[in-house]
């Protein structure tokens, strides 16, 4: 096929339809009427041979041959967009955009207050909005550039995608001061495993793989309540006896304001390493770059990870 057969909008709209399925909300975002969005479809099928999307109650949903297309058609897309938009100057200072980043609430208790006070000082007119990758589409959401950044352990964060790792951390022992375990010598695996601890069940975060090692190795806990997030951790474990395994960076956080103590792992688990992730679109978009290099400039060790900015690692 002769690219000069290929009229570009309709693969603005074909690459539009594979992260919305439905037609209405497609001519909604790129300003267009629904019978418009039906044309260029059909134009397309017609240029193409093939159905492309398939109409069902759920929306509709893409052919084969349209998921063969999508990743290619998004690059290019990608590519595109980056050239051209290249030249344009950021300016934080008479800024008024939001960003939208998708984090965890360890990342909204590490990273907010430290990221808020900079803008206060450098970008008075720019809004942050926080949103968690299990309520969307992250990966759609971010290729659409409805979600500018996404920081945490997110391993389903892949093809298409570039990472900069902020920071590693390990898994502590976090419980409140005077606790009976709560003394110079640390937690011995005997302690914790006679102890009462309070779960965290952080589907699709990463952290799910310390109960999986934990199981492997044959370490038993008397889990005696389970929550979805760590928001809750330091209010449930100041009034308690129990015990729970978090990342470091989040008992730095909480141990003082809740009264807590934390120390040494008495499991050797891995590191978290925790990244910050943006599409391949908007590698070079100038608003995206200024704003990674905000969330760069308060990582908790102050230390560069040892990439530059153009060194960043293509999933």
């Amino acid at each position: 096929m002769d690219l000069k057969n290929v009229d570009l909008n309709l693969l603005v709209v074909f690459n539009d339809l594979l992260n919305t399925g439905r037609v209405g909300q497609t001519a909604e975002r790129l300003g267009m009427t629904q019978p418009a969005v039906s044309n260029c479809l059909a134009r397309l099928r017609r240029l193409l041979g093939d159905d492309l999307f398939i109409r069902t109650q759920q929306g509709m949903v893409p052919t084969p041959y349209a998921e063969a297309l999508a990743e290619p058609v998004s690059y290019a897309l990608g590519a595109i967009h980056s050239a051209l938009n290249q030249s344009v100057v950021f300016d934080p200072a008479r800024s008024r955009q939001n960003f939208v980043i998708a984090m965890t609430d360890i990342g909204e208790i590490h990273f907010l207050p430290a990221l808020m006070a900079r803008l206060a000082a450098v970008a008075p007119g720019v809004s942050v909005s926080t949103v968690r990758n299990l309520s969307i589409d992250l990966p759609r959401e971010m290729e659409a550039g409805n979600v500018h950044l996404a920081i945490g352990l997110l391993p389903d964060l892949q093809t298409g995608f570039f990472q900069r790792r902020l920071f590693g951390q390990h898994y502590v022992c976090l419980y409140r001061h005077g606790h009976p375990l709560d003394h110079p010598g640390g937690m011995t695996l005997e302690d914790f495993t006679a102890a009462e601890h309070v779960g965290v069940v952080a589907a699709g975060t990463g952290h799910g793989i310390v109960d999986d090692l934990l199981a492997r190795m044959g370490v038993a806990r008397r889990l005696r309540l389970q929550v979805p997030h760590f928001v809750a951790v330091g209010h449930i474990l100041r009034n308690t006896d129990m015990v729970a395994t978090v990342p470091q960076v989040l008992a730095q956080c909480i141990a003082g304001p809740f009264g807590l103590s934390w120390c040494a792992h008495p499991v050797s688990l891995p590191e978290v390493s925790i990244g910050l992730f943006w599409h391949s679109k908007f590698h070079r978009d100038a608003a995206n770059q200024w704003l990674r290099a905000q969330i760069v400039a308060i990582r908790p060790d102050g230390v560069d990870g040892g990439r530059t900015e153009d060194g960043a690692t293509a999933l």
